[in-house]
Formats: structure tokens, sequence, C-alpha cells
């Protein structure tokens, strides 16, 4: 949603399941990883972490990939890039988190020539590595993410008090979860032959002592054949809400070679983002978030019988409906189930010697840290579509 709602709303909401959060994290300490922790269904949404992935790249309400190629200069090209890849960056909901994909999980939707392809390569430490071309457009995606949850925080004493719908909260330290997203993000325009590498924002998901979420952290977006850069940071709200604007984005673009500033950039993701020419000081808006990802439609099966087993929709089916019924004990059965058969087939093939090998992309770990690289040169038309 990219709505803003006051802060009294998102409070009051968030302020119902503050308790079941503090209570459910009580026993952690600072600092601690996240990766295989397991959330109650209470607070999951109905979508594999996958598919929330896969949106950022094909839920587009306008067509920003396909007019990379429009660019008639190296320069023109690299700021439509810049507003691309902002535009991956999309709003969160407080409480609710996606499922993490089992070893193996897949998600593969169209829209019109875009095919999009992602794969859980890696359980521990969970990794995903998507895939996406447009075959008439010669353009090619290559993303490998690992995210690193952290526990921040603990409360430990009373030492300061704030008011909140007519009750004192008493903290020392501020309580959060922070989710780095560490690996490499690709996209190729092959009818110029350049290769654009981005980083992507963290993800702060705040407790105490002002519930909420924030992206924020550096970004850096780089040509590699023309040395053009382009250095973001996301601006996030201070712990205690006091200042800040949230949504914020700023930046600058330059060549790396003479390191001369050409644009700064500025905005809000959420709303609309501009570039300022340093030469001549000319404003003009790059990127508008209620044009790119407003109205939004959810994918669906056109071709029943070729869904892979591995869907993330077929693997959470059962969970996912017993959420959106609300039916908790249900949801509880149904999660426990799929993780069960995962530990399952972990054991057999530890018994057998048999080690997991990824259908889709090939994979090698290094010092660098991972890399992930599709087997085939296009992703074909998926048997799920959107629009």
């Amino acid at each position: 949603m990219l709505e803003r709602h006051s802060d009294s709303n998102e409070n009051n909401k968030a302020s119902n399941i503050l308790k079941h959060v503090l209570n459910l994290f009580k026993s952690l300490r600072p600092g601690s990883d996240l990766s295989s922790f397991k959330l109650p269904p209470v607070f999951n949404m109905p979508k594999s972490q996958l598919q929330c992935s896969a949106e950022c790249v094909y839920s587009t309400a306008f067509d920003l990939l396909s007019s990379l190629n429009n660019g008639k200069t190296p320069l023109d090209r690299f700021i439509s890039v810049v507003a691309w890849s902002i535009s991956t960056t999309r709003p969160t909901k407080f409480g609710a988190a996606p499922y993490n994909p089992i070893l193996g999980e897949t998600h593969h939707v169209s829209k019109g020539n875009l095919n999009v392809l992602l794969e859980q390569v890696s359980h521990h430490p969970p990794v995903s590595a998507l895939h996406a071309t447009d075959q008439k457009e010669n353009i090619e995606i290559i993303w490998c993410q690992i995210p690193v949850p952290k526990f921040i925080g603990k409360i430990i004493s009373p030492i300061c008090c704030v008011m909140k719908q007519n009750q004192f909260l008493l903290f020392s330290k501020c309580t959060a979860v922070e989710a780095k997203v560490h690996g490499k993000r690709q996209l190729k325009l092959h009818n110029h032959g350049e290769t654009y590498e981005m980083s992507s924002p963290h993800i702060l998901f705040r407790f105490l002592p002002v519930p909420g979420t924030d992206w924020f952290g550096n970004v850096r977006i780089q040509c590699l054949e023309t040395g053009l850069v382009a250095d973001l940071t996301y601006m996030s709200q201070s712990f205690f809400g006091f200042r800040g604007n949230r949504r914020l984005i700023k930046g600058k673009i330059f060549d790396s070679l003479s390191m001369k500033v050409l644009y700064e950039i500025h905005g809000h993701w959420d709303s609309t983002v501009t570039v300022k020419d340093t030469t001549n000081e000319e404003i003009r808006v790059i990127y508008d978030a209620k044009k790119t990802i407003s109205g939004l439609q959810a994918p669906f099966v056109k071709d029943p019988e070729n869904v892979w087993t591995t869907e993330s929709a077929l693997v959470w089916s059962e969970l996912s409906q017993a959420i959106l019924s609300k039916d908790w004990e249900k949801a509880r059965e149904a999660k426990n189930t799929v993780e069960d058969r995962q530990r399952k087939l972990m054991r057999e093939r530890e018994s057998k010697g048999e080690t997991w090998v990824p259908k889709h992309f090939i994979v090698s770990k290094s010092q660098e840290g991972w890399d992930c690289s599709p087997i085939q040169k296009w992703v074909p038309t998926a048997p799920i579509a959107t629009l």
C-alpha cells in the first residue's frame, strides 16, 4: 500500500501485537541471528518471501523495465536504471512477515514479455536466486539475495518513560529486528552491452519505543562499462520517532573516472524522486511511485497442469488458506506439516550421502559471497501470469 497512514493509526494497530512480539523475543540476546527463527502463523502474511522478492520485479502498473533501452545516451539509460532500482523498494506492513522459503521452492510468473523465476537455493543460510528475462527487449536480471536478520536491543530496566495510549511504556533500550540484505543484483541491457550492479537497502522492524518498519541504509548502483555510479541513502526515523523523515531517499550520480557529480537525487521512494542537474540546476521527476506501483493485481494461474509442485502457492496453499480464514489451529498444523516434510527429506538425503542440487541455478560460494548463475539463457513462459 502506498497510502500514508497517520502515526496514531499505525501505533494503535501496532500496540495490539506488541505484547505478543516482546513475549516472543524475551529470551533473545542483542545480536542474535534470526535466520532460523520460526514465527507463529499469526505473524505471517499469506505468501512466501520468494513471491515478495519477485513482486519487486513483475508487479508494476507502469513498465519502467522495458523502457530502459530507450535512453539515447549512457547517462540517460543510467538515470532510468536508478529509477527502476528505486521502484523495487516496496512498502512493508508492521507485524506481518512472509514465510521463510523451503529448500528448492520456486516462484515462476510471467507478465507480458517478462518471465521471472526464483528458486530457494540454500536454506541455512537462506539464499534466494532470481532470474528474469525479457527476450523482446533483450534485458536480463540476475539476483542472489541473502537476508541476515538480527535482534537489536532488549528490555532490561525502566529508565525511560514514554506516554502511549494513556499508558506509560518503560524501556531501557530500543527493541527491533534489523534485516540486512546481502548479495549481488545485476541488470543487463544486452542491446547496449551494459551491465548494472546494485545493492539493496536494509529493513528495520522496530518494536519499541515507536513501532514501525523502515527501509534504510546505503545503496550503490554502478555501470561496469561506462563508469557511472549512483550512491543512494535511504533515511529512516530515529528509534524514538521524534525526528527523521520516513521513506526519504537522497543521493548523487557521478562519473567514477573524473569524480564529477552530475546529478543530485532527492525525494521519497513511496511518492516521487527527482534529479537536479548540477550544471544548470534543472530539476525533473524520474520516479513516481503512485504511477508505477499503485493498483497492482495478484498473479493468477492460467495453466494449472503445468504449475510445478515446488511453486510457492502450492507449497504453502493450506497455510495461506488457514491464515486468510484466521483459523490459527489449522495454520499451525499446516506450517508444521511443511516443516516436518522438509526435515524428513533432509534426513533421507543425509542417510544416502546425497547433496541437494538446485534445478535452475549453478551456485558457488567464495570469500566474496554467494554467486548464483542461471542455467537457462532465457526464462521460459510461466503457467502463472499477472497483468
